[in-house]
């Protein structure tokens, strides 16, 4: 399955684009599936039809209503435990939506697309750049939580927690709570695979000029810490460059000068031009000039390599782990370890990576950004590294 995640800064016709490449898709013979949780059903007025093409369907998700019944479900599990402290029943007519409940509510149909298999592309109308990331980050994030809350080791004392508890004088956790957590486990792995699937791309969306240039060298740089690849960024609503109106004369030289600058710092940009109004239904759509998605680009991976001897001031053999962060300077860059995890800080953006099995057993020695990569460079701890007989 091809996932095309499209994101980009408010405004920046997110949505257009994810309509108009599902339905490029569709004509060159997928069957597509476009994703939305906006609320107002954006998607929807920029298709103009739910059948725009046969091969095409169009979701847009509703967030409240499976969110209610979470909500319900964790209050009847947890029956005993609000009994016994007193607390008010919540009805399920007074709950309203939750923050973040529509970046949860895309992540699950991700995770069932993948599953039913019954699409070749999958679009993803996202939200602007930082709650998407945000989104994105949450699978990875939420698994850290749970396995520093409740270790599945842990379960395997399941049939000693009523003597403990006894012991103790406190009630012990019950089994439901560590099989919902086991289940939750599963759900965000299952999206994890789908983000780190070699299939899976971003396709950043901004108009050129000094605010979109300033956003995507953000975003840029925030999605590649999360190793998440984009495959194409979209410099939309292109102006005319030969308008004799000296108002829209500078627009345009704003825009190809940023442009230029996108076409030589990136590998794939493509152009997409002002229709002269909001692109709606599917002539308005094809006249974007879209292509159908391509295959996915090679993965980036964030490889460990053997250093020479003397990257360390002890002369000791060395790894050094090479992590992929366009966009950043070196005043934007922060690292720590803490234990068998690295600390990365780039920019706003930060995230905890659990270090591969060989470094677990070395000390970081240094640390250097050159070429839009930060190389850690890792010595092996003579307490740690198997010694040779």
């Amino acid at each position: 399955m091809r996932t095309l995640l499209v994101t980009g800064p408010g405004g920046s016709g997110r949505t257009t684009i994810a309509a108009a490449t599902a339905l490029a898709a569709a004509h060159a013979g997928h069957r597509v599936l476009v994703l939305s949780a906006d609320r107002t059903d954006t998607l929807g007025a920029v298709l103009g039809a739910p059948d725009a093409h046969p091969a095409l369907t169009a979701r847009r998700l509703a967030p409240d209503d499976r969110v209610r019944d979470d909500l319900l479900a964790l209050q009847e599990r947890a029956a005993s435990a609000l009994d016994l402290l007193g607390a008010e029943r919540l009805d399920g007519e007074e709950l309203t939506p939750l923050p973040g409940a529509e970046e949860l509510a895309l992540l699950r149909a991700l995770r069932d697309a993948a599953r039913d298999g019954a699409h070749d592309t999958v679009v993803v109308d996202l939200p602007p750049t930082p709650r998407a990331l945000m989104a994105l980050a949450l699978p990875e994030q939420l698994r850290r939580y749970l396995r520093r809350l409740l270790p599945p080791e842990r379960q395997a004392a399941r049939a000693l927690r009523p003597m403990l508890g006894r012991l103790a004088g406190v009630p012990m956790p019950a089994a439901w709570l560590y099989e919902s957590a086991a289940r939750l486990e599963d759900e965000l792995a299952a999206v994890q695979r789908v983000f780190e699937a070699p299939t899976t791309t971003v396709r950043l969306v901004a108009e050129p000029g000094p605010a979109g240039a300033d956003a995507v060298r953000a975003a840029t740089t925030g999605l590649a810490l999360q190793g998440l690849r984009t495959d194409l960024l979209i410099a939309n609503r292109i102006l005319p460059d030969t308008s004799a109106d000296t108002w829209l004369a500078g627009l345009s030289a704003q825009q190809r000068k940023t442009l230029d600058e996108w076409e030589a710092g990136y590998d794939r940009v493509t152009s997409v031009r002002h229709l002269g109004r909001d692109p709606r239904g599917a002539d308005d759509l094809a006249a974007l000039g879209l292509a159908a998605p391509a295959a996915a680009p090679e993965p980036v991976a964030w490889p460990v390599t053997e250093a020479p001897a003397d990257a360390c001031a002890d002369k000791s053999h060395a790894y050094v782990w090479h992590i992929p962060l366009p966009g950043v300077g070196r005043d934007e860059l922060g690292l720590i370890r803490r234990g068998d995890e690295l600390v990365v800080t780039a920019g706003p953006f930060r995230r905890i990576v659990t270090l591969p099995s060989a470094l677990r057993r070395c000390t970081v020695a240094g640390a250097g950004l050159r070429d839009g990569e930060l190389r850690v460079r890792f010595a092996p701890d003579p307490d740690l590294w198997p010694r040779g007989n």
